[in-house]
């Protein structure tokens, strides 16, 4: 079995969510931020989790404050923001680093597993995104100009290998 499915995170509620519970699905991992100019992301990411999410497809968010310090709220207001401004139902994890010392163990599995341009293993911006397969495996890594529609195609190959 994938180490992806050992993790398990804490949701922007403080209760654990085992990424066990996400196994033989197609998963998004995006680090967020509610002040960034890739923000409008929220309304892609959420119309294609709507689009696939019956499918065996999740999303999940993990709100970050080391770019630019454009995370800066409590996890209660960055919630109200995604669901007042963009409609989010998708599953939003507590605030975390994806750089440096401190950064979550999700994170630094997910660019050990697929580094991005020329080996570069830190994330250089908000809306960077993992697909991970249904096996658990990082299938892509995409840099923050990629929308979410631009990957959709991915998603939908992936999804043929969900088991119904």
């Amino acid at each position: 079995m994938s180490k992806f499915y050992e993790f398990t995170p804490t949701d922007n509620k403080g209760k654990p969510f085992p990424f066990a519970d996400l196994t033989g699905k197609v998963v998004l991992v995006v680090n967020t931020a509610s002040k960034c100019g890739f923000t409008k992301q929220y309304a892609e990411l959420e119309q294609i989790y709507e689009k696939y999410k019956d499918q065996g497809f999740v999303i999940v968010g993990f709100p970050c404050n080391q770019f630019g310090h454009q995370e800066p709220g409590t996890a209660e207001e960055i919630e109200n923001f995604c669901k007042v401004n963009f409609g989010v139902t998708f599953p939003l994890m507590k605030k975390i680093d994806v750089n440096g010392p401190n950064a979550d163990p999700v994170y630094v599995w997910l660019k050990d597993e697929k580094p991005g341009l020329l080996g570069f293993k830190g994330i250089k911006w908000n809306f960077e995104k993992f697909l991970i397969n249904p096996k658990g495996e990082v299938y892509q890594r995409y840099s923050s100009v990629k929308t979410p529609s631009g990957i959709a195609g991915d998603i939908e190959k992936l999804l043929k290998e969900v088991k119904k």
